[in-house]
């Protein structure tokens, strides 16, 4: 028997020394010969304990005194090579090479290709689990047909047909902020991070399945439990296999997983008769006649993606309007301009409030969502001048581009929403927090109009400064979000 044994370990460890040493030294050679370096790499694993030892110190130093330059705390690892290396530089992730770059006129080539040549890069098997086999996970032609289906959802005629809901579940939250100020003080401290989480789970669950936040709590609380799971797996390498071994983080994946999709596929069940007919995201799958587990997938997406990307950009835009009360005064009188001081916003209204506007894109570039995009070449190609082959991934670290001086100018790590005024431009690909192109977010104009029927309210209600107890240390979690909550000072505004 070990006659067999002997020869099929020998081919065993030439395909491993091909894949780990062999390839990764030609193509960082080939890289080097056109003046593109980067850190060592370790033989398996490659750079990713070295990212997540980097972005695990960052963590536990918080940004004293506030200040908006956070790269150095968000993406620690392309600091630090960056400054070492160049803006473009080469590291690995595995035995698979990523290539950082940076410059507005590749970000918009890659992210605007309709030619196959970048894709998206998939999942591992331990970070699927949060999104399943949902559109953001999707490629090709699956990917394309799914969009085709979803995205009449999401066209901006139908979004305005929900501000009212919208204004009424932000309605609903200001009360209740209105008898905590009365059982407190004048002047009250809240956590609007956690707020900011139930108002956006709430919309979602009411316009998009038609329930609501009550009766899908458990599962954005399953699935606030499985995003650190999956922010853990995605700066892992994954080993073939690893998934089904009984250690206790995958026990804990399997449970999650399980309960997740049993608790979505009652929703879907106890709603889905009455969504029938209506032109909801769960209505639109069920006239699709989408199989079951399909639609669980597309609810675990929009369930999170939903919730996350607006929570935290209302957070960020309530903490730098609390920071910046300049900004915070014109919104203000902007609104009151619009709506009157106790006119809650209509869809007609949203085009005018252009001051709100320009504070949301400010937030989105300084605290954007998504970190940084990822794609995959499929072919050898070309980039910027670089000869690049296929198989590389070209990661673009939208934090730094968005914070880059030599892009924004001196003032890049400011808070400035004049550079989003109606006379001033940017390079496309400059400016992504939603990404460009055929991939651009199916859910950008909910976010928006959601961020913009909630800030303005607000205003109108109350005015805000940072608590004392605030931490500033924005995160990465999946999206970006404060480590330690967002604490703010608030107080009602008497007319």
């Amino acid at each position: 028997m070990h006659y067999y044994i002997l020869p099929i370990l020998f081919l065993l460890s030439l395909r491993l020394l091909k894949r780990h040493l062999w390839i990764p030294y030609r193509i960082q050679a080939h890289f080097a010969a056109q003046g593109i370096h980067g850190p060592a790499r370790n033989l398996l694993s490659g750079n990713a304990s070295q990212i997540r030892d980097l972005i695990g110190r960052a963590q536990l130093n918080p940004i004293r005194p506030i200040s908006h330059d956070i790269v150095h705390r968000v993406a620690p690892h392309y600091e630090r090579w960056s400054e070492r290396y160049g803006k473009r530089f080469l590291y690995w992730f595995g035995s698979g090479p990523r290539l950082a770059v940076t410059d507005p006129d590749s970000i918009k080539e890659v992210l605007m290709d309709q030619t196959g040549t970048f894709v998206k890069v998939g999942f591992n098997p331990l970070s699927k689990q949060l999104f399943g086999e949902g559109l953001v996970g999707l490629k090709g032609e699956e990917w394309a047909k799914r969009r085709k289906i979803l995205s009449p959802v999401f066209n901006m005629e139908r979004i305005k047909s929900w501000v009212p809901e919208i204004a009424t579940i932000t309605s609903n939250m200001l009360d209740k902020w209105e008898v905590l100020q009365r059982k407190k003080s004048s002047e009250f401290e809240l956590d609007v991070h956690k707020e900011f989480h139930i108002l956006a789970a709430d919309v979602i669950s009411q316009i998009a399945f038609g329930s609501s936040y009550e009766e899908g709590k458990r599962i954005f609380q399953l699935q606030e439990e499985q995003m650190v799971l999956v922010s853990l797996a995605i700066r892992s390498i994954y080993i073939p296999g690893f998934r089904f071994l009984p250690t206790p983080k995958n026990q804990k994946r399997r449970r999650l997983k399980m309960e997740i999709s049993d608790s979505l596929r009652k929703l879907i069940q106890a709603n889905g008769k009455k969504c029938e007919n209506s032109k909801n995201l769960l209505g639109i799958m069920i006239s699709e006649k989408m199989e079951i587990e399909t639609v669980i997938d597309e609810c675990k997406t929009f369930y999170f993606a939903g919730k996350e990307t607006t929570a935290n950009l209302l957070t960020w835009a309530i903490l730098l309007l609390a920071l910046h009360q300049e900004w915070q005064s014109k919104a203000r009188d902007e609104v009151i301009t619009i709506c009157g001081k106790h006119r809650i916003p209509n869809s007609d209204d949203l085009n005018d409030l252009k001051i709100i506007t320009m504070i949301l894109k400010e937030t989105l570039r300084l605290y954007s969502p998504a970190v940084m995009i990822n794609r995959l070449t499929t072919r050898n190609i070309k980039l910027s001048g670089l000869d690049i082959p296929s198989g590389t991934i070209i990661y673009m670290p939208t934090i730094a581009v968005h914070h880059d001086t030599q892009v924004w100018g001196n003032d890049a790590n400011e808070f400035n929403p004049e550079r989003f005024s109606a006379n001033k431009g940017h390079h496309l690909g400059a400016f992504y927090p939603f990404g460009i192109g055929p991939t651009i977010c199916i859910g950008q104009n909910l976010a928006m109009t959601e961020a913009k029927v909630a800030l303005a309210m607000i205003l109108q209600r109350f005015e805000f400064t940072i608590s004392p107890s605030y931490v500033h240390a924005p995160m990465l979690l999946v999206t970006l979000q404060p480590q330690h909550g967002a604490q703010i000072l608030l107080r009602k505004i008497v007319y």
